[in-house]
């Protein structure tokens, strides 16, 4: 995130705001702590982020997070409710994954992008300084746009893990059942699912693409290659008939001409 092609002076809060995203994640999903515990630490992230927001000392449990999450707080007036929502994902993360709960539908699906994934677009807009309507609602179609697109790269990972983001409406809708979606099978119906999927996605992200070119400079690129990312997972997705439940397809060396290619062709 904070690359040679962001801002220099924007590098440190960007990298802030990673720390912050990455750390609560990982409590959120690593490791081997029940889900009890999981849940009290994001209580302990959350207090100590309120903590910061209201001027006072963290706990200490994280100073690397909290310590340069503060001076960003302060410089930029980094809005504490986008970081307070990245947590609300993360708990819900947890409560569903213990829980054995799976998506009912793809609204829910939305919502769960739209905290789990929005905030960090909007938190990096407002660094940039921009804060109109149009390019909120942009950001907000890539940010989820590049979940999704997570989603049905990961299947692979994420189903023996018992993380089910394809939904029971989904599912129904083009016959697909539990055993579709395991590592050996050749379902066609899992194919027409990811395939859907992968369409709907891609879609998505091309009604925020433009918002790269409108940002200027370094941002800009680095949002364009963003895009480009999402897009070239997509593409590999598809080359490989959409059965990402076998094997999870990810980016090489190989890509990045590739990238800087269709890059630089969106201006």
């Amino acid at each position: 995130m904070a690359s040679f092609l962001c801002p220099p002076h924007l590098r440190p809060a960007i990298a802030a705001i990673y720390w912050f995203a990455r750390t609560a994640d990982d409590i959120a999903d690593e490791g081997d702590a029940p889900p009890s515990v999981r849940l009290d630490d994001l209580a302990c992230f959350r207090s100590d982020l309120r903590a910061m927001a209201a001027g006072l000392a963290h706990g200490g449990r994280w100073p690397h997070v909290f310590d340069p999450l503060g001076r960003v707080l302060r410089d930029f007036r980094l809005p504490t409710a986008l970081l307070k929502q990245l947590l609300d994902a993360f708990e819900q993360d947890v409560r569903f994954t213990a829980a054995g709960r799976r998506y009912q539908t793809d609204a829910e699906l939305l919502d769960y992008c739209s905290r789990s994934a929005n905030p960090v677009g909007r938190l990096l807009l407002h660094l940039y300084g921009v804060d109109d309507a149009a390019s909120l609602a942009q950001s907000d179609q890539i940010c989820s746009a590049l979940q999704l697109i997570n989603f049905w790269q990961d299947v692979s990972v994420d189903v023996p893990r018992a993380r089910w983001y394809p939904t029971a409406q989904a599912m129904q809708q083009h016959g697909v059942r539990d055993a579709d979606l395991q590592a050996d099978s050749p379902s066609p119906a899992a194919t027409n699912l990811i395939a859907a999927y992968a369409s709907s996605a891609r879609a998505r992200m091309l009604k925020g693409a433009s918002l790269a070119c409108r940002i200027p400079g370094r941002a800009g690129w680095e949002l364009r290659l963003v895009v480009q990312g999402g897009l070239r997972i997509l593409d590999k997705i598809e080359a490989m008939n959409f059965a990402t439940w076998r094997a999870r397809p990810k980016l090489g060396l190989l890509d990045l001409p590739i990238l800087l290619w269709r890059a630089w062709r969106m201006g």
